[in-house]
């Protein structure tokens, strides 16, 4: 029996990731859990910060519940810190997965070319994003070591406060809107 796979999509948005998430979704017969697509139905045009860590930690879940059965999963929301993906390196170590990390990165201009093109094309699956968010959150992302890419860098321990990466998860992606 070959053990599941845990996909991370790691990137700003409209860098590819989604687009990636859905071909790994066919070739690897992954779940793929895709944050923008739950909110939109769940919010519509609104985007409630308040709600986002939520649903990410739903459907982080409900990845590693499906890890844990077998099954190959895709988590398709940027994942711009360390800490998250060590966090679900550590998780998907714990039920015996594997780790395939993936990072998209494009130039400014093409991030904007993109994005204006969702939206002309298919304002459905996005929220308008200024140049200055699209700025301030490029400077936010941690961008991943090529050990952490490959794997053959370990897993962080849990940041101060936090005595296991279970305990910082339950505290980052909280089980219910506050």
């Amino acid at each position: 029996m070959t053990r599941p796979t845990l996909f991370l999509t790691v990137g700003l948005p409209c860098t590819g990731k989604t687009t990636a998430a859905r071909r790994i979704e066919i070739e690897r017969k992954a779940l793929r859990l895709t944050k923008d697509e739950w909110v939109k139905a769940l919010y519509g045009h609104e985007n409630p910060p308040s709600a986002q860590d939520v649903i990410e930690g739903r459907l982080i879940e409900i990845g590693l519940r499906a890890l844990e059965l077998g099954n190959n999963v895709v988590i398709d929301f940027g994942l711009w810190s360390r800490d998250e993906r060590s966090a679900l390196r550590k998780a998907a170590a714990d039920l015996g997965a594997l780790v395939e990390m993936h990072y998209f990165a494009l130039t400014p201009a093409e991030q904007r070319r993109r994005l204006d093109r969702r939206q002309a094309e298919a304002p459905h699956t996005t929220w308008p994003m200024s140049d200055e968010e699209l700025a301030e959150w490029a400077a936010t992302i941690d961008i991943p070591t090529p050990g952490e890419l490959d794997g053959s860098e370990p897993v962080d321990e849990p940041p101060a406060g936090f005595a296991t990466w279970n305990e910082w998860r339950a505290r980052r992606w909280p089980p219910a809107v506050s």
